[in-house]
């Protein structure tokens, strides 16, 4: 399996508090079958003031520490990155991070304030060439008053990343119930730990795939943890990675409502890629726009 939400490096955030902390970590995680890690500290601003080269090089530094203790688990770079209003200029200057330096990108919202212009935020964020993983949705506590915003950002492109523990009831049943929810009716992509240590918040990525397993099948719950996540770290663009069952269905008909027979086939498919893999144009006319939009639903 591959675990994409992770706060396994010492003493940057609330995460591993120091070395022997993530070393325990990456142990249990390789003991319940977890071979690639992210590492994914929170990067936000007035509360934990990381930035990307400070990330990279704690990761070197652990991936080392790994080596010497015969601990099996490679490492990718990444970060749980906090709404910002210059996201886009702050992942292209590499303050912020990619998972993997892919176009893939973890997001975090605020925990409980709905932010203003969500949709647009993410929006610019697909237009920029990246694509979105909201973290932990199910775990806001404003989930219950804008479910639709959530599902309408899934079918612009935006991907979902749900926690194993919410799906255990770690987080309450508020949190379970909107991830098992979201699980049964398509909008989860992908499943990650978000383990900030060994007792409190502990990697059980496994348990929660088999719980997964119980209410979309055997399948879906391998894609949750190591289909999708492999195309994140591989960089695969969305529209070669399976989507669930019930959004494909639900994807096929509303293409079909919106572009008619022919698919939307008068709209073009630009180059997506983000600045870091050597993109520096701008966004582009409405019909590139499109474009980009096209791309996402296909």
């Amino acid at each position: 399996m591959i675990d994409l939400h992770a706060h396994i490096l010492p003493g940057i955030d609330d995460g591993a508090r120091d070395l022997s902390v993530a070393l325990e970590i990456a142990r249990m995680q390789v003991a319940d079958g977890v071979t690639v890690q992210a590492c994914t500290p929170h990067i936000f601003p007035g509360a934990y003031h990381n930035s990307g080269p400070q990330v990279r090089q704690l990761m070197s530094a652990l991936q080392l520490a790994l080596d010497e203790h015969d601990i099996a688990l490679a490492l990718v770079v990444g970060a749980d990155n906090h709404m910002v209003p210059d996201f886009v200029a702050q992942l292209r200057s590499g303050h912020l991070l990619s998972l993997a330096d892919s176009r893939y990108v973890l997001v975090e919202p605020p925990h409980h304030v709905a932010p203003p212009q969500i949709e647009a935020f993410f929006f610019g964020l697909l237009v920029a060439g990246y694509v979105p993983i909201l973290t932990h949705p199910e775990r806001l506590s404003w989930i219950g008053a804008h479910y639709e915003v959530f599902k309408r950002l899934v079918h612009k492109g935006v991907w979902m990343q749900i926690t194993a523990g919410s799906l255990t009831g770690e987080f309450g049943k508020g949190a379970q119930y909107w991830a098992e929810r979201m699980l049964d009716e398509g909008y989860v992509h992908i499943l990650a730990t978000d383990v900030h240590g060994t007792k409190h918040r502990a990697p059980q990525l496994r348990l929660g795939r088999d719980l997964a397993a119980r209410r979309v099948g055997d399948d879906e719950a391998t894609h949750l943890v190591e289909t999708r996540p492999r195309a994140v770290i591989d960089d695969l663009a969305p529209s070669k990675v399976p989507v669930s069952n019930a959004l494909s269905e639900m994807r096929n008909v509303e293409v079909g409502r919106e572009f008619g027979d022919d698919g939307g086939s008068n709209f073009t498919k630009p180059d997506t890629r983000p600045h870091a893999r050597g993109d520096d144009r701008p966004a582009g006319s409405l019909r590139s726009f499109a474009g980009r939009l096209r791309r996402f639903l296909d």
